[in-house]
């Protein structure tokens, strides 16, 4: 049926009705309705929509999310989506304003567009004739995930831009987070109903931007924060960075009131410390600043590196640190026997996450910092880092102190502790400890070991206590009726893992010898020793001297390969994998030169589709060096995201760099 155009008109004047209040109320804070009426105004827009058939992606409407999809589709960046260097200190940011000086050939001062670094996730958002057409994250900074549906739901971000005419196309990027007043809100809803704790706003905004079903995605109150543009077709932008904001923010899109403008790096500096000092009252999390040339001309002329633009820096702040009490200390086992202090902490937020406990790593650490059960303390925490004890403080103050010791008998066996080398102390009972077991199965089953899908920690310690399996090689020999009636199992996830089970069997020399667990034997130093001697029976004979021959393999790690092989337990456990079936081809192992013979790599940064130390393996088959630091005899740096020192002494060296897509592409070109 026609439609009337009074229906028509007034569907248009109530959509942009809802996304004035949207801009008002989720960008600006400043609502000027209460939420009934504003929950009014969007019913009416729902019945028209529904009785005259007019819904359209860019309504308002569309925000509550729809039916799950079966998994995200890629996406191409059609420009790439750049990573950030960073810098710690003064001395790193007066050198960066040094470098940009000498590139542009002049000492004038330059100014500077300056932005709290959000700890969010980055996106990018294609508008086309003015309407959002896709949503990608970043992904490798060449290829995302569509997550248009799920940024449908996010009220911050517009569906339609204002001004914007049909034949152009702006591409967007920017930070969506979830902001302090709004985690706090889903937490306490998540107490009254009793349901779980979202741990830090980062992760509870990356996992929701993750959902396959949006209407999930619609429940968590995201926002986004523009912080650059991408590709732009049909439109005249403003000859700068802080213009280019004005702009976008009349537009319609969400821009954040903190970013600033400096002249000349000692201004940048003073916004950096003055942004520090008001860290903890702002509404969201950060991590740092950011800081930009603020001319397009002048970001142009300095161009960019392989993973990063030459006229951006990261200013990151220090360490975040809050201080707590030690409740106790546990001594855990690991997969090599090694034990382990373990500090318990009275629950404390700090660096984005609620830490309650940390590795003390050694007794000379617990020495070293004078710790006693009791204490109070300083814990530091950054970004993904290790939360870590620092210092003790206020040390009169423990009425109660209880001193800490390193424990006569292993704590999951009974077995005597025995020292061994300087600082470390090892349960006696080898594999037959418990602790031991169970890591070693963990280990044996984990992806980058045997991959066994669906064998994860729970479930073997599960099958070590209801004595499904005591080592490795039992992990072959379970039967499917063993185990479908156990907790968290059932017929179908048993199906499953026995399949999975069956498939592993099929592997890698390399695998297998990095899935047994011996000493210092990681993955790249199992795939040197597969490349070097191509069979398994060739490494068990070798003797010391022969395997110091493997790249990168020293004196400890020669005799730690020895001690493994020389145990007849350790060769019967094998004997026994190989005869349920376990199996892998051997290696045709030649003299000809290789490939990559005589060129030393370097890998820095965060490798996000391969793991480093797969890169590692992969180079050192080729018959590279891959070195740990970047000199005149380095020939090539595989820099990913967070690169930092190593990246710029590279550029200042000459150095041949590829991103992490170059770097596979030449991988390919040799294999």
């Amino acid at each position: 049926m026609a439609v009337p155009d009074k229906i028509k008109q007034e569907v248009d004047k109530l959509r942009q009705q809802i996304e004035h209040h949207n801009h008002l109320y989720h960008t600006l804070d400043t609502p000027e309705i209460p939420d009934a009426d504003y929950d009014a105004i969007v019913l009416r827009l729902e019945n028209l929509e529904e009785e005259y058939d007019l819904q359209t992606p860019d309504s308002p409407t569309q925000r509550v999310g729809s039916a799950p999809l079966s998994q995200f589709s890629q996406v191409q960046h059609e420009l790439p989506m750049l990573s950030l260097n960073k810098v710690f200190d003064e001395a790193d940011l007066l050198a960066f304003d040094a470098r940009l000086k000498k590139r542009l050939d002049n000492e004038k001062e330059i100014q500077f567009s300056c932005e709290p670094k959000v700890d969010g996730i980055a996106v990018s958002l294609l508008y086309r004739d003015g309407v959002l057409e896709r949503a990608a994250t970043r992904g490798d900074g060449t290829t995302g995930e569509d997550i248009t549906r799920n940024v449908r739901t996010i009220k911050s971000i517009p569906l339609r831009l204002k001004k914007l005419k049909p034949g152009t196309l702006l591409e967007v990027r920017g930070e969506i987070f979830l902001g302090k007043q709004g985690f706090s809100r889903l937490n306490e809803k998540a107490k009254v109903e009793g349901s779980k704790i979202f741990v830090n706003p980062r992760n509870t905004a990356a996992g929701s931007l993750r959902q396959l079903d949006s209407r999930m995605t619609a429940k968590i109150p995201l926002q986004m924060y523009c912080y650059s543009i991408g590709l732009v077709e049909g439109l005249e932008l403003p000859t700068s960075l802080s213009e280019t904001f004005k702009t976008l923010g009349k537009w319609g899109l969400p821009v954040n009131s903190d970013i600033g403008i400096a002249v000349g790096i000692d201004a940048c500096l003073e916004y950096c410390l003055d942004l520090l000092g008001k860290r903890n009252s702002l509404g969201y999390e950060i991590d740092g600043a950011v800081l930009k040339v603020d001319e397009h001309e002048l970001q142009q002329d300095l161009g960019s590196n392989a993973k990063s633009p030459r006229w951006a820096m990261a200013y990151k702040f220090p360490a975040e640190e809050k201080s707590t009490k030690i409740l106790d200390v546990e001594f855990q086992v690991g997969r090599t026997g090694t034990v382990t202090p373990v500090a318990r902490l009275e629950p404390v937020f700090v660096g984005g996450v609620t830490v309650s406990n940390t590795t003390l790593h050694n007794m000379d650490e617990i020495e070293r910092l004078g710790l006693r059960i009791g204490d109070t303390v300083l814990v530091r925490r950054a970004g993904d880092v290790i939360p870590k004890v620092v210092k003790v403080i206020q040390a009169e103050k423990n009425k109660k102190p209880k001193k800490i010791k390193m424990p006569e008998n292993c704590p999951a066996c009974g077995s005597a502790v025995e020292k061994e080398g300087e600082v470390l102390y090892k349960c006696s009972a080898g594999v037959i400890c418990p602790a031991q077991q169970k890591e070693s199965i963990k280990h044996f089953a984990s992806r980058t070991a045997m991959d066994i899908e669906g064998l994860g920690d729970k479930l073997v310690e599960q099958f070590v206590d209801e004595d499904v399996i005591e080592n490795i090689a039992d992990i072959f020999t379970i039967d499917e009726g063993q185990i479908a009636d156990l907790e968290r199992m059932g017929k179908k996830s048993a199906e499953n893992l026995i399949q999975a089970i069956n498939d592993s069997k099929e592997t890698s020399l390399a695998r297998f010898l990095f899935s047994l667990g011996i000493r210092e034997v990681g993955e790249a130093t199992a795939a040197g020793l597969s490349n070097h001697f191509g069979n398994l029976q060739s490494i068990i004979s070798a003797d010391q001297e022969s395997l110091e021959k493997v790249t990168d393999i020293g004196p400890i790690v020669a005799s730690h390969i020895v001690t493994f092989f020389a145990n007849q337990s350790n060769l019967d456990l094998i004997s026994k994998l190989r005869s349920v079936g376990v199996n892998w081809p051997d290696i045709e192992v030649s003299d000809q030169q290789k490939p990559l013979d005589g060129q030393t790599f370097v890998l820095t940064g965060t490798l996000e589709i391969m793991p480093r130390s797969e890169a590692k393996a992969a180079l050192m088959a080729l018959g590279a060096k891959v070195a740990g630091s970047v000199s005149k005899n380095t020939s090539c740096v595989v820099a990913g995201p967070g690169a930092g020192s190593k990246l710029t002494k590279a550029e200042e060296l000459g150095i041949k760099i590829l991103d992490e897509g170059e770097f596979l592409a030449f991988l390919d070109d040799l294999t």
